[in-house]
């Protein structure tokens, strides 16, 4: 299952839903895609995960990739429903240092407040 990237607006937040695998191809462009146009809406973005099912490691370097493209737009990147699996992921590979992760939307966008 290839990756979708849906993009609403809460709050002043754009929210990317992602959905399928985040994987070297067509799942990392379509990932970075999605963070550019978000970005253009507003400079703070959630990446909503909760229907990533799988993500490999070039998924996680894009993940690296756009954190590093919205701070360098001045906005702030955060995680919202990781699953176990790549909450494990975030842990091992210390990246959970890198992003604040939510289980509960309207807490996410409240921290950007």
């Amino acid at each position: 299952m290839s990756l979708t990237a849906t993009i609403r607006q809460l709050g002043g937040v754009s929210i990317v839903d992602l959905k399928g695998r985040i994987t070297l191809g067509s799942g990392t462009g379509e990932l970075r895609q999605a963070v550019v146009k978000a970005a253009e809406n507003s400079p703070n973005v959630i990446l909503n995960l909760g229907g990533v099912d799988y993500m490999d490691s070039a998924g996680l370097g894009e993940m690296v990739g756009a954190f590093t493209t919205i701070s360098g737009r001045g906005g702030k990147l955060k995680l919202l429903n990781p699953q176990k699996k790549l909450n494990d992921l975030l842990q091992l590979t210390r990246l959970y240092t890198l992003f604040e992760t939510f289980e509960d939307e309207q807490a996410a966008v409240q921290s950007f407040s």
